[in-house]
């Protein structure tokens, strides 16, 4: 008949995170630069693989999502 109810805050805890971000991005928090990201540029060519940022969004994302599955 619609979207669900579940799906519905989903979506609004997924907009939230994602205006979270802008946030600490716009007050300088060093999200993409972190010890562990590594960047490689030999020439014409440039490799960028944020393995801590991602390991730390990961964790992150885990814990809210333990938090607001619970019922």
């Amino acid at each position: 008949m619609g979207i669900s109810v579940g799906m519905g805050r989903t979506l609004i805890l997924i907009g939230l995170l994602i205006a979270g971000a802008g946030v600490l991005i716009s007050l300088g928090l060093p999200i993409g630069r972190l010890p562990g990201d590594f960047t490689i540029r030999r020439g014409n060519f440039s490799f960028y693989f944020p393995l801590a940022t991602s390991i730390v969004i990961s964790l992150l994302l885990t814990a809210i999502m333990m938090f607001f599955g619970r019922r």
